[in-house]
């Protein structure tokens, strides 16, 4: 896809979100847009006669489920307030919205067991667990006199009843206001699931995102012999793939992104200080080169911090929130940097330093908090403190950060699906490097070398728990 049609798939995502990468934004993407590199989207793969299409199938189950949802809306509303409107659900609007993916008429589940484990899970198709409840009960909360609330909350019940289940791998839970789609998924940290948002679809009739929501949720896309065959585990699998794939760019990315700090630091004439330190031995070049990697992992904190909402205090004066939005972001530098070289002004360091600055202690007037870690103190950064960068070198070291190149094509890096796990392997990787720099002419590469870091800290595996080590427990948070 070009950036033009990935800029516009992505006005079709207000009401449908992707976390932990079960299905990320660029397979939602390429679904929406009808990808024809993209297996599984023919008519045949979603059980449609020789002569019907996908789209006229669509229209059908908009058109029948608009009148439904209306009728169940004015139902909700005459049930007492303590009602959870479970069966009302159901049978209104969750039953026929299965029928019209595909499903039938759902057969109820008395209970689902895993090594004589029972789980109340309302109902399933074939090897996938559906967990239907009523639009009062919040499918992240336990709720007493809710089947299965003892034990967790709607979406806990199914995430457990999948990660402990060898024979299911993919399953649903809804609440006829919220519907997802969950996946096997061990992280411990972090839910993984496609939702999309039935109220603001329906009430907003959102079809280009019913669509979505019918190609994705289909039953074809999760019936197969094996669940490891079912189309949703392929569009997994591809997913998983290109990922990797784009690690490995990604990694090539931060590697620029250092080399391009490394080299701006030292061609800047206000940094004697610094070419002095190289050249005393106050400083040498593996000290410099690790200052440079901790500058690089605060800013990957920041991508992701921000790009969750996670950055700000959520107790900060919305005053202040908006000022740290308005001038202080680094979207906006990551935006400057897609479209400005950038020139021979340090005004952009400036203001990215201060941001830095404040993370130590926080900042009320920006709605900082007080992260408090040795990645945030001086003594992380102690000559880079003191030095000054052009604009248009660091604006390509955040290029090189946040944009890859594949077939010629430039996309923007997701930074808020980069998990611990890749954070790790690119920085086992950056431990395979060792710093080449020449103070006279200003230039700054990484090598490989036979007795890199990694081998000398004998450090030949990092587990995801290495970014607590690395970021001395700043990252986790967030990731």
């Amino acid at each position: 896809m070009t950036p033009m049609t990935r800029r516009r798939a992505q006005t079709l995502f207000s009401n449908v979100k992707t976390e932990g990468g079960i299905l990320p934004q660029e397979i939602l993407e390429r679904v929406a847009l009808d990808d024809k590199d993209l297996p599984g989207l023919d008519n045949e793969s979603y059980h449609l006669a020789k002569h019907e299409r996908i789209g006229e199938a669509i229209n059908r189950s908009w058109s029948r489920l608009q009148g439904l949802w209306s009728g169940f809306q004015e139902a909700v509303e005459k049930l007492p307030e303590e009602d959870l409107a479970i069966a009302l659900t159901r049978d209104r609007w969750l039953l026929p919205l299965f029928q019209e993916l595909g499903y039938g008429r759902l057969p109820k589940k008395s209970a689902m067991e895993v090594d004589k484990k029972a789980y109340a899970i309302s109902h399933a198709w074939h090897r996938s667990p559906i967990h239907l409840m009523g639009c009062r009960v919040t499918i992240d909360k336990r709720m007493k006199g809710v089947a299965g609330a003892a034990m967790a909350s709607p979406h806990g019940l199914v995430q457990d009843f999948l990660n402990r289940s060898d024979d299911h791998l993919w399953g649903f839970v809804s609440n006829g206001f919220t519907l997802r789609a969950l996946r096997d998924n061990y992280s411990l940290t972090r839910q993984a699931y496609v939702e999309f948002d039935l109220q603001a679809i329906m009430t907003g009739e959102q079809f280009s995102e019913f669509r979505l929501l019918w190609l994705i949720c289909h039953q074809s896309r999760v019936e197969s012999e094996k669940p490891e065959d079912c189309w949703l585990e392929k569009w997994f699998k591809l997913s998983r793939d290109e990922g990797i794939r784009a690690l490995d760019k990604l990694r090539n990315g931060v590697a620029n992104a250092i080399s391009d700090l490394g080299a701006g630091f030292l061609k800047h004439r206000s940094n004697k200080k610094l070419r002095d330190a190289l050249s005393n031995g106050k400083l040498d070049a593996q000290e410099y080169y690790r200052q440079l990697l901790r500058l690089v992992y605060r800013l990957i904190f920041l991508f992701v911090a921000e790009d969750r909402d996670a950055l700000l205090d959520s107790n900060a004066p919305e005053e202040a929130k908006q000022r740290y939005l308005r001038f202080y972001t680094t979207r906006r530098l990551r935006t400057l940097s897609s479209i400005h070289r950038g020139g021979s002004h340090k005004d952009l360091w400036q203001g990215l330093r201060l941001v830095m600055d404040k993370l130590d202690d926080g900042c009320q007037d920006l709605g900082l908090p007080a992260l408090g870690s040795f990645l945030w103190s001086k003594e992380a950064i102690p000559f880079l403190e003191e030095s000054e960068i052009t604009n248009e070198h660091l604006m390509s070291a955040i290029r090189s950060l946040c944009y890859i190149t594949d077939k010629k094509q430039v996309y923007p890096v997701n930074w808020r699906n980069i998990g611990s796990e890749e954070l790790g392997s690119i920085y086992e990787s950056l431990l395979e490097l060792h710093p080449k720099l020449n103070k006279e002419a200003g230039t700054f590469e990484l090598a490989t070398a036979a007795g890199h870091e990694r081998k000398t800290t004998g450090s030949y595996y990092t587990p995801s728990s290495l970014v607590d080590c690395l970021l001395d427990s700043a990252l986790e948070p967030v990731l």
